[in-house]
């Protein structure tokens, strides 16, 4: 068995993430729904595969056993994520995601003591904008002695994959959310907020979003008051028949649209500071931090329960994905 699994390796990010693994000299399995698609990339990559649901405990169990680590980049997260969840806890295997959605996180905090009692971590969004953001979150409260609020915003730049435009759809349709006094409270949705990402544009207007980062800012630096806000720029969010589109970013759009994040974070003592995160398209990120969190995972780096990537690594971990670098305003 080898001591990494990809789940969902042939999905657009699962196979960049594949690629990744291998160019690294990782020894891994790929593994997913379908036996024609994985046969071929295990092919393409010589590796090897395995075909199991994520609905048959017994599958899981059977096809996981023995691994250290399992990256699951399956989405929708809200079908794929409990039942590994729950069959790596069995299995004492790590899991680690790259999850965009609430709900890998949510259940990851149900899940802490029972993951901590055997000895076996959690980590969603190991990859993806909560490292993103979760990094600069880490590095600006360094820079604060009691940080009690943050508003932090993504830019998201270049078009989406057809799964991610799929699962963004349907969370802007959810209940809209922040954290006030360390609570999850509702969040009016028309309240936008002017960010300046420090990329030419100057300021421009987000629009609140419900992003996972309301449980890991919360969990990594303990700030009560968390309010997340997303900027898409024009034609990034596509409006046509989301199944009539490309699996995802070509190389050269990923390149010519880089991510940008920023913050402000005020202090107990009325300190406020601005910072910025300027870093990779979220297409070329992902996978890359997904595969660099695996490698240090795998080389002893864990800790037992639920971790977010900023919290166990440092906020200098999203500085060993090439491009990103940040920015006091």
């Amino acid at each position: 068995m080898a001591g990494l699994i990809i789940y969902g390796a042939t999905g657009y990010t699962g196979r960049l993430a594949s690629n990744l693994a291998k160019a690294s000299g990782l020894h891994f399995t790929v593994a997913g729904r379908s036996e024609s698609k994985l046969k071929a990339l295990a092919s393409f990559l010589g590796v090897d595969y395995r075909v199991f649901p994520v609905d048959d405990p017994a599958l899981v169990n059977k096809n996981i056993n023995g691994a250290q680590v399992l990256l699951n980049c399956a989405g929708p997260f809200l079908r794929t994520s409990k039942p590994l969840i729950e069959g790596c806890i069995r299995n004492k295997v790590h899991y680690l995601d790259i999850a965009a959605e609430l709900d890998s996180y949510t259940l990851s905090e149900k899940k802490h003591r029972e993951a901590r009692d055997v000895n076996v971590m959690l980590l969603p969004g190991c990859g993806g904008s909560v490292a993103m953001l979760g990094c600069l979150a880490g590095y600006m409260t360094e820079h604060v002695a009691d940080p009690i609020s943050i508003d932090i915003a993504l830019r998201v730049a270049g078009s989406m994959s057809r799964g991610s435009a799929t699962s963004a759809a349907e969370n802007l349709t959810s209940k809209c959310l922040q954290r006030l006094g360390g609570r999850l409270q509702d969040q009016n949705s028309g309240h936008t907020m002017q960010f300046d990402f420090k990329d030419g544009r100057g300021s421009v207007s987000c629009f609140p979003a419900t992003l996972p980062d309301l449980v890991t800012i919360w969990r990594a630096a303990n700030i009560a008051n968390i309010r997340t806000y997303v900027h898409v720029a024009e034609g990034a969010f596509p409006t046509e028949n989301l199944d009539a589109l490309p699996e995802g970013p070509t190389a050269k759009e990923r390149e010519s649209n880089p991510y940008h994040v920023a913050a402000t974070v005020a202090g107990s003592d009325g300190t406020t500071i601005r910072a910025v995160l300027h870093t990779a398209n979220g297409y070329t990120f992902t996978p890359t931090a997904a595969v660099e969190a695996c490698m240090r995972v795998l080389k002893g780096e864990s800790e037992p329960g639920f971790q977010t990537p900023c919290s166990l690594f440092s906020y200098h971990f999203v500085e060993s994905i090439a491009g990103s670098s940040f920015q006091h305003i």
